[in-house]
């Protein structure tokens, strides 16, 4: 549309009797005076001066040139300066019989005017009049508006005018009539029984864009309501034979693209069979040969014919298709994933994540080219292969598919690191052929991205290696091994400070079978936890396990404890107040306690990997047999909790003359814990389990945390 400016000029309203002519600007003029302000402040003061000029017409009332001054207060608009002044201006050039008025004050309504502000319902019934009344142009203009920015109250009030243009001779009006019903379908759902009867009339159009905006209105029709969705059912033998067409002799030469007849027709009736097919067995059988022609003869060596493919793969999965139509379509996924356009495999990719559930065999046998995916430079790609490679894994490939994915981890990008090692341990938890098997997986994940695993990856492995009695002395030389080799990785290095904390003493050993003899000394493991303990790299965390993990090993090495007593009670001085507490604590246990350490520091017992409640079951058995093995203590409560807590003080006479302890260590961590809050009975009728103070270094500061300090 071509919008002019001619001489033309502004009347400022003087004194009575005097009429003043001011300079106005040609819409060519102030385009280029715009353009050319070399500073923002400059565009501001030429438009406001111009917008000026602009209020100035209009409050004169000068019909003549009313629209080109409002097209000037579009251009305006469209460089964001508000114009919202023009808006009535817009309902006068609307109302005007001149064509030249109509056509700027609808572009005007377009642009100024929106469904929440008021003014745009004055226009109602100018539009009606120009529906009802209108050239072909005038008619144009007003469904063009109309589906721009009409609202829900005047679709409601111009449905009926819409419904008559659908059936005008004219293309030109049908074509927009269509598209403007589209828009109040979209509005107002109910109207859909205005618009049903024609639309199976234009189906039997020969107009390009009449026939693609039936299209698109019956799908319309056809998600907003159950009754049309069962109406236009029937008519799906006369869409097959329209696509057949296409197929065939084609439809129109000048809409064919790169060979293919009318891909956007073709598109558009795969989506509406789609709708149409979906849970409904009768339709679906009827375009099943319609697809499997079009899924055998598209020319995929163009993008058009690509796209076209891809709508007819969604359709077949959409539908109730026949199963040997489904692996027709998971194929050609397939195919698509060997394209050398990344769009394609992308879509592929995504296409065939959707199948995995559905049709997870006929995926299974593109495992190969997924797998290859992963080393798309284009991260998109990648992490798209990685979600599809992962919802691969199953019992018979878990092996052969981790190894593929711990590659890629070795070399895929920072931030895919996170994704790719929390897939690989739960893949390995739920797949796992063997225990063995199991820990190196995960000793290997920890070993390459350490640093990107979950939170729960160093509590799953150390109950995996608790609950595995007959591969502890494998763990724990292989843990030792890998963190003789790097101290970097922290979930390593806690998980590996742990075990050689629990099973220490199988470490010295140097006895197993499952791998090379490894003789390790005494002074060699003190001094790698001394390392972990000093290194910048280690979190007060890690510090925590090895600070445990050196404890414990004071009761299962043979040798002096004085190394390991000097390297506690240097930490407790450390500015760390939680690993400070546990050196505290644990030197306590030493000066105090020692004939206590061993019961206290004894190995953890076997954990099962079972849920919930069959932990809680194991937990309430466990606590019932120290009750029935629980002695009756017979001296006073006070001297025992003297005894526990005389940690600063001088000893007490009974801690200079302890009493013999039970033989069994299960009396020893009673009368350690027996710590009442009230007066208690006679004889003792609960006894917590110590046994698992120590599991983890939290776990620590129960012990005497709360009187330390």
């Amino acid at each position: 549309m071509e919008i002019s400016g001619g001489e033309e000029g502004a009347e400022f309203g003087g004194p009575r009797g005097e009429r003043m002519l001011v300079p106005s600007l040609k819409v060519q003029d102030l385009i280029e005076e715009i353009r050319g302000a070399k500073t923002q402040a400059q565009e501001r003061e030429v438009i406001q001066k111009e917008c000026a000029h602009i209020r100035a017409s209009f409050r004169d009332g000068d019909p003549l040139h009313r629209h080109r001054q409002l097209a000037k207060l579009l251009y305006v608009h469209m460089l964001g300066y508000p114009a919202h002044f023009g808006q009535m201006e817009c309902l006068k050039l609307i109302a005007s019989p001149r064509f030249t008025d109509k056509r700027v004050g609808y572009l005007g309504a377009m642009l100024l005017l929106d469904e929440r502000q008021d003014a745009h319902l004055l226009i109602t019934n100018s539009i009606k009049n120009d529906l009802s009344q209108g050239t072909q142009a005038v008619q144009g203009l007003a469904l063009c508006t109309l589906s721009t920015m009409g609202s829900a109250e005047m679709c409601r009030d111009l449905a009926t005018e819409v419904e008559k243009l659908l059936l005008q001779p004219s293309p030109y009006v049908r074509k927009k009539a269509v598209l403007t019903a589209v828009h109040m379908i979209r509005k107002v759902p109910e109207l859909s029984t205005v618009f049903l009867p024609p639309c199976a009339q234009l189906l039997h159009e020969r107009h390009h864009g009449i026939l693609l905006g039936t299209i698109t209105l019956i799908m319309e029709l056809c998600e907003r309501s159950p009754a049309a969705l069962k109406h236009f059912r029937k008519v799906v033998p006369q869409l097959v034979q329209i696509l057949r067409t296409l197929l065939t002799t084609g439809y129109s030469t000048e809409h064919s693209i790169s060979g293919v007849s009318d891909p956007f027709l073709q598109v558009q009736i795969l989506r509406l069979l789609r709708i149409l097919g979906r849970n409904h067995e009768e339709s679906s059988e009827t375009m099943n040969d319609l697809l499997a022609q079009v899924a055998t003869n598209t020319d995929t060596s163009r993008n058009a014919g690509n796209a076209v493919l891809f709508e007819t793969v969604l359709t077949i999965l959409d539908i109730r298709s026949a199963a040997g139509l489904r692996v027709l379509a998971v194929n050609i996924l397939g195919r698509f994933l060997l394209n050398s356009d990344k769009n394609i495999r992308y879509v592929a990719l995504t296409s065939l994540l959707r199948l995995v559930q559905s049709d997870h065999s006929a995926v299974q046998r593109h495992r190969p080219t997924v797998v290859e995916c992963l080393q798309e430079p284009d991260t998109s790609l990648s992490r798209r292969a990685l979600e599809l490679s992962l919802a691969l894994v199953n019992s018979s490939n878990v092996r052969a598919m981790t190894q593929e994915l711990q590659g890629f981890l070795q070399s895929c990008p920072t931030d895919l690191r996170a994704d790719c090692a929390s897939g690989i341990l739960l893949a390995a938890e739920r797949y796992a052929p063997t225990k063995r098997w199991h820990i190196d997986t995960i000793l290997r994940v920890l070993t390459t991205a350490g640093a990107h695993v979950r939170d729960d990856a160093v509590a799953n492995l150390t109950q995996l290696i608790g609950g595995a009695q007959e591969l502890h002395a494998y763990s724990v030389r292989r843990l030792y091994c890998a963190l003789a080799e790097d101290i970097s990785q922290q979930p390593l290095v806690q998980v590996a400070a742990w075990c050689i904390g629990e099973y220490g003493d199988l470490l010295l050993e140097g006895s197993c079978e499952e791998i090379e003899p490894l003789q390790v000394e005494e002074e060699e493991v003190l001094a790698l936890l001394e390392r972990v303990l000093q290194s910048h790299m280690s979190l007060p965390a890690t510090r925590g396990y090895a600070l445990t993990a050196l404890m414990k090993l004071s009761t299962r090495l043979r040798g002096d404890n004085n190394r390991i007593r000097q390297v506690v009670s240097i930490y407790g001085s450390c500015l760390d107040v939680e690993l400070q507490q546990r050196a505290v604590e644990y030197d306590t246990l030493f000066r105090k306690y020692d004939h206590m350490r061993a019961a206290i520091l004894e190995k953890m017992p076997l954990v099962e990997r079972g849920g919930p409640q069959v932990d809680e079951e194991a937990k309430e058995s466990k606590e019932a047999r120290l009750l029935e093995a629980a002695p009756v203590p017979t001296e006073p409560q006070a001297s025992k909790l003297l005894d526990l807590l005389d940690l600063l003080d001088g000893p007490s006479e009974d801690a200079q003359h302890p009493r013999p302890l039970d033989p069994s260590p299960g009396g020893a961590l009673v009368h350690l814990l027996d710590l009442p809050c009230a007066p208690p009975p006679a004889a003792r009728t609960e006894v917590p389990m110590a046994s698992s103070l120590l599991c983890a270094p939290h776990h620590i500061p129960v012990l005497v945390g709360k009187w330390v300090h």
